[in-house]
């Protein structure tokens, strides 16, 4: 198989907000109208697809670049300390298709957007409350590094900040 990355397009949004939801907790609930809000405010928004079906996404991401009008606690915390970074709102690989570098084709696909872009990092967090030790294992991987952590949705959750240099 060969997979390609694209633009989200709005006949994506139902399967993109049914593979965000069963990724809950590793991302928060989003309803119909969030998501689409999401995609309309990001920077970019792109699916990863089956070259074979490119009509269906079997993962996505929606990023943001400083200086967005984005109410996000990660995002707020990121920005009071760089003007110069992609942020990574979210990235999700359907499960069924998780183990097959899906990931990383996504993740090329948003360091080639912030080198086009000029930008000098990317920014993410990972959960450590409740705990996603693959992600975690993964970003190191890239080579993202934790530059902080943040107790976040009134200390439910508590997350690691990490960035990577682009």
């Amino acid at each position: 198989m060969t997979y390609s990355i694209r633009s989200l397009i709005s006949t994506d949004l139902p399967l993109v907000l049914a593979l965000n939801n069963a990724a809950v907790p590793a991302v928060n609930e989003l309803d119909a109208d969030a998501l689409a809000a999401l995609v309309e405010h990001s920077n970019l928004a792109v699916a990863v697809v089956d070259d074979d079906t490119s009509d269906i996404a079997i993962g996505f991401a929606i990023l943001f670049i400083a200086g967005a009008e984005y109410a996000s606690e990660n995002y707020r915390w990121f920005s009071s300390r760089s003007t110069d970074f992609l942020y990574v709102d979210r990235i999700v690989v359907a499960d069924g298709h998780r183990g097959q570098g899906l990931g990383q084709v996504l993740y090329d696909a948003i360091f080639g957007a912030a080198r086009r872009l000029k930008l000098s990092e990317v920014f993410c967090e990972v959960n450590l409350e409740p705990p996603n030790p693959g992600s975690l294992a993964f970003h190191g991987r890239l080579g993202f590094a934790s530059v902080g952590q943040l107790s976040t949705k009134a200390d439910t959750v508590v997350v690691s900040l990490l960035a990577a240099t682009v």
